[in-house]
């Protein structure tokens, strides 16, 4: 029974992260070309014949913020993938990652 707990709890977590990486990355990135779309302006954006809608420079700083961190999370895979590679880990103790012998 105690080891049935341990593979559902296995389960979840793995779930979890799937969604995460797997939906929500690709969510978010959608989310930046929306705002990048939006900040813009012009045809981007429905607008009544012959008025361009003007850009908006809060809907390109969002847009280039989320593209950021979509770009972090990216790096920090590949970081992740490398390391093992080279017989190293990653450790996300401190405030930034750091790599350590495993």
């Amino acid at each position: 029974m105690h080891t049935l707990y341990l593979e559902w709890q296995a389960i979840w977590k793995i779930l979890g992260v799937g969604l995460i990486l797997g939906a929500g990355l690709p969510a978010l990135f959608a989310l930046g070309i929306r705002a990048m779309a939006y900040g813009t302006g012009g045809d981007a954006e429905q607008h009544p014949a012959g008025a361009l809608p003007a850009p908006h420079p809060a809907g390109r700083a969002l847009a280039y913020l989320i593209f950021a961190l979509v770009l972090l999370a990216v790096a920090l895979g590949i970081l992740v993938i490398v390391a093992s590679g080279f017989g190293k880990e990653v450790s996300f103790g401190s405030v930034y990652p750091t790599l350590h012998d495993k």
